[in-house]
């Protein structure tokens, strides 16, 4: 069975200091309904399963850090968190709009290509061709 592309795997690595932070957000997380969280490949890190619909990377890791936890600052990780949360925002921004709703963009091109408009080559037939 594949994945659905809202099921989302994310790892959120904490700092060094103050020790035990992983094990600690483990607990907290653990219970939330919707959501499966599992120690990560690090010692300081968590990895946590869930729907884009339900939670983002971003709501959880400010939550996180709003209980005191400290995040991992590297350039890196920081990086990929802001692509993450950017990607999930427009995520769940797309996924909001009834496909119902959506418009074609046929109707305009057509629109366009019979419209006269400013994109006109003014160039004589015979220099565009080369003899």
């Amino acid at each position: 069975m594949k994945p659905s592309d809202q099921e989302k795997t994310r790892e959120i690595v904490f700092s060094a200091m103050p020790v035990r932070q992983a094990e600690a957000a483990l607990a907290l997380l653990d219970g939330m309904r919707g959501m499966h969280v599992e120690p990560g490949r690090h010692p300081n890190s968590i990895v946590v399963h869930y729907d884009v619909c339900d939670y983002t990377l971003e709501k959880l890791e400010s939550a996180l850090l709003a209980q005191g936890f400290h995040l991992d600052n590297a350039l890196l990780q920081k990086l990929r968190r802001a692509l993450v949360y950017f990607c999930e925002r427009n995520q769940r921004d797309n996924l909001s709009v009834p496909p119902s709703q959506q418009k074609s963009a046929k109707p305009f091109v057509e629109a366009f290509q019979h419209h006269p408009h400013g994109d006109q080559d003014d160039t004589p037939e015979e220099w565009r061709t080369y003899k």
